[in-house]
């Protein structure tokens, strides 16, 4: 972390994912997939292409999943993970704050950057959800709805990791993150997606809305919703980082057996709707 402090992080991450897409010959791409994959015990067999075919590490870290490889519970008032991650805090927002690790929080209008929208989940739900770098990395719909619009804050770039989280201050709401907002049958969401050291770019699907790119911050509101399925993709990133949803107050119940450093993957049930 003292290191951290001392690198200039947005920088580093530019060269770093302009790296991981160089036109370079594909086999040096490939050893560096091949190292990675196994430094971090990636599971290969769940990856839609086999190693040869992704051209460069970035395409290869962005792989889609073969068909079928997970299943989204389409209970009717069922939450559904929306990617694979390991819990990194549950719970309820207390005096417009989410847990973030024990004695430190992060303020939701901050995280939002917009103090009238944070007002909509006080008292609400939250799951921060970490990706790491072994995890399948495109993140997906929690629930069916409409997309009404999104926020572009751009900002630091700190790890996320454990190290990172019970030590930097409001670490989610000063990192460069992507809001997108959902009118689900649970009511709203704000779905964040949170950028880190060395994740490059975030990509929305639902738009051409691409992060860190040395634009400003933007937000936009859709006059006619967009409308997407429980498990659909929302979005993916460019290296590693975290998920975090927050639910409109008396919505959402998470499920009793997720604590801190539970793994979830990508649709499963994490909780249930009134």
């Amino acid at each position: 972390m003292t290191l951290m402090r001392l690198l200039p992080k947005s920088a580093l991450s530019t060269v770093v994912g302009r790296a991981t897409r160089l036109p370079v010959p594909a086999a040096l791409h490939q050893a560096a997939m091949r190292v990675f994959a196994k430094q971090y015990d990636v599971n290969l067999e769940e990856a839609e292409g086999t190693l040869s075919d992704y051209p460069t590490f970035g395409s290869f870290f962005t792989r889609k999943l073969k068909p079928g490889r997970r299943t989204i519970d389409l209970g009717a008032n069922v939450v559904a993970s929306p990617v694979d991650a390991h819990v990194s805090q549950i719970g309820t927002i207390e005096r417009g704050a989410c847990l973030q690790a024990k004695g430190i929080s992060f303020p939701v209008d901050k995280l939002l950057g917009d103090a009238r929208r944070a007002l909509d989940f006080e008292h609400g739900s939250f799951a921060t959800l970490y990706l790491s770098p072994r995890d399948y990395h495109r993140f997906h719909a929690p629930l069916s709805g409409q997309i009404t619009g999104y926020h572009y804050l751009p900002g630091e770039f700190w790890p996320v990791n454990q190290a990172s989280v019970r030590t930097k201050d409001a670490l989610f709401a000063i990192n460069e993150r992507l809001v997108t907002y959902l009118d689900t049958p649970a009511g709203q969401c704000a779905y964040i997606a949170v950028g880190a050291t060395c994740v490059a770019r975030i990509h929305a699907a639902y738009d051409e809305v691409i992060t860190h790119e040395g634009q400003g911050a933007k937000a936009h509101t859709y006059g006619r919703g967009i409308a997407i399925e429980k498990g659909a993709e929302l979005g993916m990133f460019e290296m590693g980082s975290t998920v975090i949803m927050l639910f409109q107050k008396g919505r959402v119940t998470w499920d009793p057996s997720l604590k801190p450093d539970s793994p979830v993957v990508l649709g499963q049930r994490i909780g249930v709707f009134q």
